[in-house]
């Protein structure tokens, strides 16, 4: 087994892939999310963590669009809970710091922050981890890292402020992507799911009614332009269920309402 992930060994898809699946699993690094897919749809790997949406940030609508297009499944996901630290050589302190590197995601968790500090220059990078290795590799003073613990523990470097994301309880969520085929499975209690709604007077409204007469409840509705026609979007739809055969139900309706509706994946909710 081998997992795609986006970034390197320390980062946080690295922490999401080891506690997943529960194991010290190979990873492949891959330094951008279309690359992730790539070596996922060339066999490279078994399966990929993909991050979909942060608690803060939003969603990362571009992946939404890499599920779709190579017709992925989502076989579980995953929330962890993203603590931030700003790190460096040993023996840096914040006042030693000329400029900060992250990923921009970090950089916008860390606003409040970093706020305190005006002359430090921001840097956007690829990856948390990725900038917490180069400052180890090439021994980089005046250069600070947001990164995991973990990235400071791999790579050595000193912890200058812990835990310095604006909002404290902040989640990302990980999608865990196959690109086997999708399988039935009656003991799961989530799905995710796709449609397009017909460009008129209360459809969406007509189709969100039958997820709720059917007893699923909708965790998460996520709108895209389809891009081949203006004007026109999918929907990206999370629903729990007690009873699949609720689901199956409403999965039944939506294919004659829609004939664009696709099954995205079906998976048990792993919500704390």
């Amino acid at each position: 087994m081998k997992i795609a992930i986006q970034g390197v060994k320390g980062s946080f898809h690295h922490k999401v892939a080891q506690e997943f699946f529960e194991t010290e699993v190979p990873v492949i690094e891959c330094m951008s999310f279309p690359v992730l897919v790539d070596q996922l749809v060339a066999g490279n790997a078994t399966a990929a963590v993909m991050a979909i949406e942060n608690s803060i940030a939003g969603a990362i609508l571009p992946n939404y669009a890499l599920i779709d297009q190579h017709q992925l499944t989502i076989e579980g996901e995953f929330y962890l809970d993203v603590q931030h630290h700003l790190m460096g050589l040993s023996g840096q302190e914040i006042t030693d710091i000329k400029e900060v590197w992250s990923h921009p995601m970090a950089l916008i968790q860390c606003r409040k922050f970093l706020a305190q500090y005006p002359s430090i220059k921001l840097v956007e990078a690829t990856d948390t981890a990725a900038v917490a290795r180069q400052i180890q590799e090439e021994n980089l003073t005046g250069i600070a890292a947001i990164a995991s613990a973990t990235a400071a523990q791999i790579y050595d470097l000193h912890i200058i402020a812990p835990q310095i994301q604006t909002i404290k309880h902040n989640e990302t969520r990980f999608f865990i992507l196959s690109t086997k085929e999708k399988q039935i499975s009656t003991d799961c209690n989530k799905a995710s799911v796709c449609f397009t709604a017909d460009h008129k007077r209360g459809s969406l409204a007509t189709i969100l009614n039958v997820l709720s007469d059917c007893k699923l409840n909708l965790t998460k509705i996520q709108s895209m332009p389809v891009i081949e026609t203006p004007w026109r979007y999918a929907f990206f739809v999370d629903v729990t269920f007690n009873a699949y055969s609720d689901y199956e139900k409403a999965k039944k309706v939506l294919a004659i309402m829609s004939t664009d509706f696709k099954v995205l994946g079906e998976y048990n909710n792993r919500k704390r």
